[in-house]
């Protein structure tokens, strides 16, 4: 777990993890067509809400620890400091074991008060108690991440996360399938039917804790077969001011206080969301069940739009330690380089995966969700795909001015941004009546604040102002051929060929045409290329198939 000179290491760092994200996402995707199919949507709907909750408490316990901690080892590593960087991991420990431990007990035993009082959606009651325990594993799990992520290794974290998401896959279609037939049982005793996609949502959850604690194994094992390396480094470190305990307690609350304050801020908009949109709805005389089938098909908009987003999330983890030791060292051209690539990588993403999920979303989700009626969830793409681009770019500038230690400037864009989204949510939904729609109209305006408000903060921070054209407008123009190559192609397929088939073609014949048309307006070049993970044999291939000058 060497440092490496590579001034791009971030890049195949972040391309570590950006691929063991989409994998994971892959494998989330493909599990999510039985377990769709087992629960309904109504059963999704409820899954939903519990899992919003859930990670609400995350955020609380464990989300910000991956980024604390990386960022305080990495700053303490730049410094040689191997013993204080190891008192940091220690400390995170015992921190987030006392505070997961803590809120774990008031999810379980605030099951009914938070599922049906706040979220008015009583059945989620369920599934909330199954994910409570899951709070402790998945903190754990945050500080083990966060420490081998700020001594420059991705790979653990990387591995874990698919692991983790291979087993979360299995366990919660069994778990679903079983639950769902005692949930029917009980239902017709109870004689309420929704018992039983209740007790399938609780089912499906038991994945997140299976999952969850397998990973964190695996990074037990891998902590302990490294642990003899690392005393030798610290035993070597020859540092004289050991920080203390009671400082880095200080330390790390300073640290994570401001990130969970942007993060909950930031992600408290989805049970907001939710919260918002069932009790407007049930006033207005719809039912729970009514409400739980619009929320399951928002669910599946949150599966697909959170794909593109693992790049910025990624590409966020991977960018601190080097924007930290660049920030530390006063190198504000090599700040501005780390930043600029990062965003670009992140764009080449972002942008034609949302202009994809704008020209042919229903196709796609028939392609995933076959069984199930898809006419509301493709609308809901077409109306907030753009907020991709907007999303992916704002989660990617929270970690770049939280690691020039502008800690707070996410939380105070992300309340600013906040109160703009729920008052354009309520205007929607209470005056124009536009149901589950005004939910991703609102996001929109959401991502969109963000990413104004974060643009200005950036630039008064570190001076940075991001290049607009290679990094915008070339991704746009070459997507925008690719969306009106396939859409055409997919309405004409579809006509002689299967509508999956058609598809699936489609989908592969617009990676392409979006490469081609990149590297033919001169969107990506040569240099970049090669400074890519695995750039020298993409640029090679491109060589030998004439696309590369």
């Amino acid at each position: 777990m060497g440092k490496k000179k590579n001034g791009n290491e971030f890049l195949v760092q972040g391309g570590i993890l950006a691929a063991a994200g989409m994998i994971s996402r892959i494998i989330g995707m493909i599990y999510r067509i039985p377990l769709l199919n087992i629960m309904g949507t109504t059963g999704q709907g409820f899954y939903e809400v519990a899992y919003q909750i859930y990670s609400i408490a995350l955020i609380l316990t464990s989300y910000s620890m991956p980024l604390a901690v990386s960022k305080l080892v990495s700053a303490r590593l730049s410094k040689n400091q191997e013993k204080n960087a190891f008192r940091i991991f220690k400390s995170a420990l015992l921190l987030t074991l006392v505070v997961s431990g803590v809120v774990s007990l008031i999810i379980f035993f605030g099951a009914d008060v938070l599922a049906g009082g706040v979220m008015k959606m009583s059945m989620s009651a369920y599934a909330l108690r199954v994910l409570a325990p899951g709070l402790v594993i998945v903190s754990v799990m945050g500080v083990l991440r966060g420490f081998f992520q700020g001594r420059g290794s991705m790979v653990p974290t990387a591995v874990s996360q698919i692991l983790e998401q291979v087993v979360h896959a299995i366990v919660s279609i069994i778990g679903a399938y079983i639950l769902l037939q005692y949930g029917k049982t009980v239902g017709s005793e109870q004689r309420d039917d929704l018992y039983g996609p209740a007790f399938s949502a609780a089912g499906a959850t038991l994945g997140v804790i299976a999952g969850g604690l397998i990973a964190l194994i695996f990074l037990v094992l891998i902590f302990y077969a490294y642990r003899g390396k690392l005393r030798n480094k610290i035993r070597r470190d020859k540092t004289v001011e050991v920080e203390s305990f009671g400082f880095i307690f200080k330390v790390l609350i300073l640290t994570i206080a401001p990130v969970i304050l942007s993060s909950t801020v930031y992600n408290i908009q989805n049970v907001i969301d939710s919260a918002m949109f069932s009790s407007i709805m049930s006033a207005q005389g719809f039912s729970e069940e009514h409400c739980a089938d619009l929320l399951g098909s928002l669910g599946q908009y949150y599966t697909l739009f959170n794909v593109p987003l693992f790049m910025a999330n990624a590409l966020g983890s991977s960018i601190v330690p080097p924007l930290v030791r660049a920030y530390e060292n006063g190198n504000r051209e090599q700040m501005h380089q780390k930043i600029e690539m990062a965003m670009r990588v992140t764009m080449l993403i972002a942008v034609p995966s949302a202009v994809a999920f704008i020209v042919i979303p229903k196709p796609m989700l028939d392609l995933i969700w076959g069984s199930i009626d898809n006419t509301v969830a493709a609308n809901l793409f077409r109306i907030g795909a753009i907020s991709i681009i907007f999303y992916a770019a704002s989660t990617l500038t929270n970690a770049v001015l939280q690691g020039v230690n502008k800690m707070m400037s996410p939380v105070k864009n992300a309340a600013t941004s906040l109160v703009i989204h729920v008052v354009s949510l309520f205007i929607m939904l209470v005056f124009f009546h536009w149901s589950i729609y005004a939910v991703v109209a609102s996001k929109v305006i959401f991502g969109l604040a963000m990413c104004i408000l974060n643009s200005h903060d950036l630039r008064e921070a570190v001076g940075y102002v991001q290049e607009k054209k290679r990094t915008f407008v070339y991704p746009a123009v070459a997507a925008v051929i690719m969306g009106v190559v396939v859409f055409v192609l997919q309405f004409v397929l579809a006509l002689v060929i299967s509508d999956a088939v058609a598809t699936v073609i489609s989908i592969v014949a617009g990676v392409c045409i979006y490469a081609v048309s990149l590297l033919a307006i001169g969107g990506l070049t040569e240099a970049e290329i090669l400074a890519l993970p695995k750039g020298v044999k993409i640029a090679a291939v491109l060589q030998k198939a004439h696309l590369l000058k």
